[in-house]
């Protein structure tokens, strides 16, 4: 598909005006790596370094962080996008853990990040036949909301004429019953690059795109990295009093280069998604039994519907993961359980992606592996981290910073505040009431170049009171707030600011991350000739 003329032609004037506040450029923040001793150097920008980097530099902690490839750029940023308390751990008893959950859910909602998480209920159908009765679901989602401490509503049943109002692709054949209960989701991408923010806003130095070739060593003791610029193929190296392997799937490659003869600490399991354009309102998230003991989601997210997930053992090269024709075809066989034939089109698929989860070693199959956080200690003293879900990626952060506290205190104790010290509910960039921000968004601007509402609302529910610089470069810019795709609510300003403000060195960093133009289905060769061009205005 063809941009319209309506998509500025003048390229050379998109974004060529001074803005405030950049972010360093390459060189320079190579150059601070390379010439300073830090207190901890994280290696991986996933979920849990990007939460481990933010609250050690809450800590008062000198704290650099490198990324092979962009920060999220592969498991973290390939979630089911649920801020969830997990209503599958109820049959394994695992009632603590759900409290916890709620807990975590709860504070990213309220305090952390209310321009981020949003508010979703849920719906469980009873078919007939089905591996669950009706008591039980009812009873299930009772206790669930009882131990969010019903702030979330009660969990009860509705019955299907009243599901099918508010979700009209819910297939009703045979359905007998609904259960509701209340959780939330958000833009995974977006949640790191606000945590990224959080970081560098505390003293982080931080770079992507900078693969560690090796490490440094000093009395057999891991005391930083050789990394190479994968941008620029430039050379250079970090010195650190403590080193943190979060690089996910390849957490064991990096132990490796620790010690040879490391053994595998992780196992991996690939869960793979696909997004639709939605043909009806969906008001509701549907998850829906495949069996006792798996479900399939059908959420609406981004304006689209996101379908999953698989779960099987991945033995691949983790760079290589990418969802198979059988996986596309086992999700949407498992959303017709519950989603309307025609709402399952393949015609309606614009996006597919897969990404591995982090688990424990053990006997059995993936889909029984516990979901919790492996961590090691190498020969040499580095910390290696992996596994852990966005709904706890916080306090996961704050239990890794404890051990490194704990079990290497004498190294950068002198340096740090207790653990326990740390504002608990600090908040992410841009914290504010989104329906506030759009408001603003829509009324502010001058008569002749209103934004439209889903512009506004985009901006909102991404950046919070950010957009409002978003918006500043359109006042400076008016060819800025032309749309990227006409198919799609983001303006040309998001990749500028993306560039200037948010790391983006890539046309997947802006629009599969940055954005939501790739799930979309609308990066076009021509927007992505056209973000190339921008990205290549970027101050050094």
């Amino acid at each position: 598909m063809t941009l319209p003329q309506t998509v500025p032609a003048a390229i050379p004037a998109l974004g060529t005006h001074p803005t405030a506040g950049r972010t360093p450029g390459r060189a320079e923040t190579r150059d601070l790596l390379d010439r300073a001793t830090y207190d901890l150097l994280v290696i991986g920008g996933g979920i849990l370094g990007t939460s481990v980097a933010w609250h050690a530099a809450q800590s008062g902690l000198r704290v650099a962080m490198v990324d092979a490839g962009d920060f999220a750029g592969a498991t973290s940023s390939a979630s089911s996008k649920l801020v969830h308390g997990g209503i599958r751990y109820l049959q394994n008893g695992a009632v603590k853990l759900v409290a916890e959950n709620h807990h975590e859910r709860r504070v990213l909602a309220r305090d952390v990040a209310p321009h981020l998480v949003n508010p979703l209920p849920f719906y469980l159908p009873l078919y007939k036949g089905g591996p669950h009765g009706a008591a039980k679901l009812g009873a299930g989602v009772f206790a669930y909301s009882a131990l969010s401490a019903f702030r979330d509503g009660v969990g009860h049943l509705i019955t299907p004429g009243r599901a099918a109002r508010a979700v009209p692709a819910l297939r009703t054949e045979g359905l007998k019953a609904v259960a509701v209960f209340g959780d939330h989701q958000m833009n995974d991408s977006r949640m790191a690059v606000m945590t990224v923010r959080a970081a560098v806003g505390a003293g982080a130095v931080v770079l992507n795109h900078a693969e560690v070739t090796g490490l440094r060593f000093t009395h057999g003791q891991v005391t930083g990295a050789e990394l190479r610029d994968r941008l620029s193929g430039a050379e250079f190296g970090v010195d650190a009093r403590l080193v943190l392997n979060a690089t996910g799937p390849w957490v064991d490659h990096l132990r490796r280069m620790e010690d040879p003869a490391a053994a595998p600490s992780i196992r991996l399991s690939k869960g793979a998604h696909v997004v639709l354009r939605r043909r009806s309102p969906w008001r509701a998230a549907m998850s829906t039994w495949v069996d006792r003991y798996r479900v399939t989601f059908a959420l609406p997210w981004e304006d689209q519907l996101l379908l999953g997930t698989t779960d099987e053992a991945y033995e691949g090269d983790p760079a290589d993961v990418r969802p198979t024709d059988a996986d596309i075809t086992q999700i949407l066989d498992e959303a017709s359980l519950s989603v309307a034939a025609e709402d399952l089109s393949p015609d309606l698929v614009t996006y597919t992606f897969a990404g591995l989860r982090v688990l424990p070693g053990g006997p059995g199959g993936t889909e029984q592996a516990r979901r919790e956080t492996v961590v090691t200690e190498g020969s040499g003293g580095m910390l290696s981290v992996a596994g852990g879900k966005w709904t706890t990626y916080r306090h996961i952060g704050r239990m890794v910073l404890s051990r490194l506290a704990g079990e290497h205190g004498g190294a950068i104790a002198e340096d740090m505040q207790p653990v326990k010290s740390l504002v608990r509910h600090t908040p992410l960039p841009g914290v504010a009431n989104p329906d506030a921000v759009a408001h603003r968004l829509l009324v502010d601007r001058d008569p002749g170049h209103r934004m439209a509402p889903d512009t506004a609302r985009q901006l909102a529910t991404h950046y919070g009171s950010l957009s409002f610089d978003i918006a500043r470069l359109v006042n400076d810019d008016p060819d800025l707030g032309e749309r990227i795709h006409p198919d799609g609510p983001e303006i040309w300003a998001q990749v500028v600011y993306a560039r200037d403000h948010e790391w983006a060195e890539t046309e997947d960093d802006v629009l599969r991350r940055r954005t939501t133009v790739t799930i979309r289905g609308l990066d076009t060769g021509a927007v992505r000739a056209r973000v190339r061009e921008l990205l290549a205005r970027k101050q050094a």
